[in-house]
């Protein structure tokens, strides 16, 4: 088994331009390529202050926040990006009475950013390795709301009556019938899958008790803007993964 090291946590945030510094030792000066900031500043300064480096150049200091430390977890599997999951969650209706299931946790960002938002959240992974590289993170974010299964989904799902059951799994079809079982009616089944095959065949495996809703793609493209001269960046986050909505109608 893989041993448990819980990360050190973000004490201070550090920006200078466009460059962000994560401080994680108050009792040390940090360190950059633009001077070193002394302790004493760090320990000292308000959020939103402006400190000095021994070289002269400026920073801001601030708390860190969710979005910060949810930046720095622990990669292991390839997660699904943000775009994707504030997607997912809106067009679920998530709230802070849902509760839900993650299912193929992977380095568990997904189950980490539903924590923030639902009052319970059910994360099956079976891969051991996986399972440690969240635990990880789960600590590291502090998130005491998520129970962690080192289960596999393909063979049931303990849980009943969830608001919503989310899959980032290879054959995701293999899991339809244990929704069924562990939905409330009007729950929403969603599945992540970057492959349109794997789309294809979910969406066949569905039973009369569920509905399609649809199966998007997200992409996101920035702007420059510099006064009145703006122009879309030449590099887009394009496809990342397909995301079909379904819900359990009876």
């Amino acid at each position: 088994m893989l041993s448990h090291k819980i990360m050190k946590p973000i004490k201070k945030i550090l920006i200078s331009g466009n460059k962000k510094y994560y401080v994680r030792d108050l009792d040390r000066d940090y360190h950059t390529e633009l001077g070193f900031i002394r302790k004493e500043d760090l320990k000292n300064a308000k959020p939103g202050e402006k400190i000095m480096s021994n070289t002269g150049n400026e920073f801001f200091l601030f708390e860190p926040f969710f979005i910060d430390k949810y930046k720095k977890i622990k990669r292991g599997a390839q997660i699904i990006s943000r775009k994707d999951v504030g997607f997912m969650i809106t067009e679920a209706g998530l709230n802070k009475d849902s509760v839900v299931l993650d299912a193929g946790s992977g380095s568990g960002a997904l189950c980490c950013y539903l924590a923030k938002i639902c009052k319970k959240v059910y994360s099956y992974e079976i891969r051991e390795d996986f399972f440690n590289k969240v635990k990880k993170n789960i600590d590291f974010l502090q998130l005491g709301n998520i129970e962690l299964k080192n289960k596999d989904i393909y063979q049931g799902i303990d849980e009943k009556e969830l608001d919503c059951i989310m899959l980032d799994l290879p054959e995701p079809w293999k899991v339809v019938d244990h929704a069924d079982s562990s939905l409330k009616t009007g729950g929403f089944l969603i599945s992540y899958s970057p492959c349109i095959p794997q789309v294809m065949d979910f969406v066949d495996s569905l039973t009369e008790n569920f509905l399609h809703l649809k199966t998007v793609e997200i992409k996101e493209r920035k702007w420059e803007i510099r006064k009145r001269k703006v122009r879309p960046k030449t590099r887009q986050l394009g496809h990342t993964g397909f995301i079909s909505f379904t819900r359990k109608i009876r």
